[in-house]
């Protein structure tokens, strides 16, 4: 395994500038680590070690090259240690605790208690438990070496963690079994297995107390990682039917609180999310409504990050509602100050605009409001995929509006910006689908031509699997070919 060029493939400009002078902090002259070092962040990806081992070592001496290897690997983690010491609260302790077993070993122990206690200081702030149990073990080996600590207060503070360590190791077991149960079981559907079951069997197989088993910090660690799941299953259903029995008893036991806020309005997010996917719009929005009202709680301490979700729950819905009410709510979310301050929000009202529009037939309204993004900063920032579905999208609207000139010129950039893509197979379909319309441009009927008609069809086929397009293909082609 190549390990190096992995590590310094994902080093950032602070930490290379930080390298650089722990690496010349003796000599500057001709380094053959730093030597080394440009190569591998210049050529990842084409990384050839046998040609830099004989570029620095002429007599092709494999020991040599892999000290230095060796050498460079240590060097990195040295800088990036000391770059980071005190980047997060982990690392914080983690060295403090390190200082103080050096001085440990030292024999100075007035100093190791020094660190100890900032270490302990840090863990109790942040509620570091595991850690807690460790700091308390050095105290206690400590005051083996000195009579200025006491250890019996530090075998009780050891024991009070130990009993606060059991219990969330607990709901750590607890929360480990039902991520791996529930994800073994893939499709509940199938078989036929109802998530809630699986959920109240794991509790009972692994709790041994009714403390754990009714802890709010297992409940809430509960909700986060089933739901997670179940989205990335696509398991809208199951995700329903759990959302709606846990915030129902999150609420009626009051677990609610400023603290937890954001997972409150994350549970209605869901909820939203959940319902509309099972073409309940009219439930999804009763939850809306209750997003804003929510949102309004504890002097509105979230409403900005939450605005952009209320606005979409209310298009996804008015869109199969009333599409002219989904347009009326998006032009109140162009105005709106929180939503214009960041260029990802406002590229999702412009393409909602425009595929709204689209929907309608007001197809150089639809244009105008894809364009808007097209030619601001935002659609650099856009992921490719999605600029190559943008892009699709576009040619679609150029064919309803004649301009077929424009959409040949279009179709040929679209591979050439994306011809990274094109030997992808989830892209075969947005590359097919410009095909289609570069052929539908030159062809009276579709259906009288027959190699084009076997790629329409083979695009209404795979499209009905596909909910990512931003407009259906196979239903926008099934209406051109009179299918």
């Amino acid at each position: 395994m190549q390990i190096l060029p992995e590590i310094i493939a994902v080093l950032n400009k602070e930490e290379v500038r930080h390298l650089k002078i722990f690496m010349n902090r003796t000599s500057k002259d001709n380094r053959k680590d730093e030597l080394l070092f440009n190569y591998i962040r210049k050529h990842t990806a084409e990384y050839d070690e046998n040609k830099i081992c004989r570029r620095l070592y002429s007599d092709d001496d494999k020991n040599a090259f892999y000290r230095l290897k060796n050498r460079l690997l240590n060097d990195i983690g040295k800088s990036l240690s000391v770059n980071n010491f005190e980047s997060s609260a982990l690392n914080l302790i983690s060295n403090h605790m390190s200082l103080s077993r050096l001085f440990r070993q030292k024999g100075q122990y007035k100093l190791a208690f020094f660190y100890l206690k900032k270490a302990e200081k840090q863990a109790s702030e942040q509620e570091y438990i595991d850690w807690l149990d460790i700091i308390y073990g050095d105290y206690i080996q400590l005051s083996h070496e000195t009579l200025s600590i006491n250890p019996e207060e530090y075998i009780r503070k050891r024991k009070e963690n130990r009993s606060k360590l059991t219990k969330v190791q607990e709901i750590d077991d607890v929360l480990a079994a039902l991520i791996y149960r529930i994800r073994a079981s893939q499709n509940f559907a199938q078989q036929n297995t109802e998530i809630l079951e699986v959920l109240q069997k794991t509790v009972n197989d692994f709790s041994g107390s009714k403390e754990v088993k009714n802890s709010p910090v297992l409940r809430f660690k509960i909700y986060d990682s089933l739901s997670r799941i179940l989205l990335q299953q696509q398991n809208f259903t199951a995700l329903e039917k759990y959302l709606k029995k846990t915030f129902t008893e999150f609420s009626k036991e009051r677990l609610f609180t400023q603290n937890n806020h954001d997972t409150k309005l994350q549970m209605l997010t869901y909820l939203i999310n959940s319902t509309f996917k099972n073409g309940k719009n009219d439930l999804s929005l009763e939850y809306a409504e209750r997003l804003r009202l929510a949102m309004e709680e504890y002097n509105g301490v979230l409403k900005d990050k939450y605005q952009f979700y209320y606005y979409n729950s209310l298009v996804i819905n008015y869109s199969v509602k009333d599409i002219d009410k989904a347009i009326e709510i998006l032009h109140q979310a162009k105005n709106n100050a929180v939503i214009k301050k960041l260029e990802m929000y406002n590229v999702f009202v412009y393409l909602n605009l425009a595929v709204l529009n689209f929907g309608k037939g007001a197809f150089r309204e639809s244009l105008k409001n894809l364009v808007k993004p097209l030619l601001e900063g935002a659609y650099t920032n856009l992921d490719e995929a999605l600029r190559l579905k943008l892009g699709v999208f576009e040619l679609m609207i150029r064919y309803e509006l004649n301009d077929f000139d424009y959409l040949e010129i279009k179709a040929a950039r679209l591979r050439k910006d994306h011809k990274l893509l094109y030997p992808k197979e989830e892209f075969r379909l947005q590359f097919l689908m410009i095909s289609v319309l570069e052929k539908m441009i030159i062809t009276d009927k579709i259906k009288k031509n027959k190699s084009l008609l076997k790629h329409v069809q083979e695009i209404i086929k795979d499209s009905s699997k596909d909910d990512s397009e931003i407009i259906n293909y196979g239903k926008w082609l099934k209406g051109k070919a009179g299918i």
